[in-house]
């Protein structure tokens, strides 16, 4: 009786969490009419009660038709996000990785003191290095270009955070018998290290993915007077009322490669937060 009640109460939670989603996805294949019928009272403050249909009266994929064949703007800034994301996980997978097998591996003045400084800095908000970040930006004239955006995140330090937990978990002993047989410490790295480190390095991607993906405040704050530089979480504010179709059918295609991604590396991205300790 117990375990029928838990599974019939997560099911209801599971349906209230799917809900936004279900909105979504409908929304994106209405009519402009029956938009305007159901969400016109809190996009235009006019009169009634908003509302919205299980399923649509009236299905088109007329949204998504005037998406992706007149409006070119769409493309430019699906275009930009791509530009200022696959840099920045590469480039932590250069940075991040040989910085974790560091701490995790070696012993060197001021390691604790080090590491307690990239605590703090994971915990700060941005909006807290909002400022700094920005004068040595412009100090450095980088300030309306996609390295504004690129630079700060390649050395962001959450991911050296996760990989420490994971390199941390190589046997000891496997490390000094290939020490025994006579390999190099960048051997030791790439052959027994980055193997069994995998999993948190593809921890580390896909949520660095889901971070940048959907990153609004560092490229309107570092690109504000360049909009053509903009990514794609910064065009569905830019869509009027009137297209409201346009801007469900927007953020369904924005979602699609985040959601597969995470489809994908659940397994890995599980094995992260475990290590990071968020699930406690």
């Amino acid at each position: 009786m117990k375990s029928g009640l838990r599974t019939a109460l997560l099911f209801i939670l599971t349906l209230i969490i799917w809900i936004p989603v279900w909105m979504l996805l409908g929304g994106s294949i209405m009519g402009a009419d029956e938009l305007q019928k159901n969400i016109g009272p809190v996009l235009d403050q006019s009169k009634g009660m908003a509302g919205f249909s299980v399923f649509p009266e009236y299905p088109t994929l007329r949204p998504y038709v005037e998406l992706l064949l007149d409006s070119p703007k769409f493309f430019v800034m699906f275009w930009n996000s791509c530009i200022q994301v696959i840099p920045v996980l590469l480039g932590q997978l250069v940075v991040a990785v040989p910085a974790a097998w560091s701490f995790a591996w070696y012993e060197f003045k001021g390691k604790k003191i080090l590491f307690t400084v990239y605590i703090i800095l994971m915990v700060l908000p941005f909006q807290v290095t909002m400022v700094s970040s920005y004068l040595v930006l412009y100090r450095l004239g980088l300030v309306d270009t996609h390295l504004a955006v690129i630079l700060p995140n390649i050395f962001a330090t959450f991911p050296v955070f996760i990989l420490v937990k994971f390199f941390k978990a190589v046997p000891k002993a496997l490390i000094e018998a290939a020490k025994l047989d006579g390999a190099s410490d960048f051997y030791i790295f790439t052959r027994v290290g980055i193997p069994i480190g995998a999993p948190g390095i593809l921890s580390i991607v896909i949520l660095g993915f889901l971070e940048y993906w959907n990153a609004i405040e560092q490229p309107l704050t570092f690109l504000v007077r360049r909009k053509e530089l903009w990514s794609l979480p910064l065009y569905l504010p830019e869509i009027t009322t009137g297209k409201a179709g346009v801007s469900f059918a927007a953020s369904v295609l924005m979602m699609i490669p985040a959601v597969l991604l995470f489809l994908y590396g659940q397994k890995y991205l599980e094995q992260g937060i475990a290590a990071s300790g968020l699930k406690e």
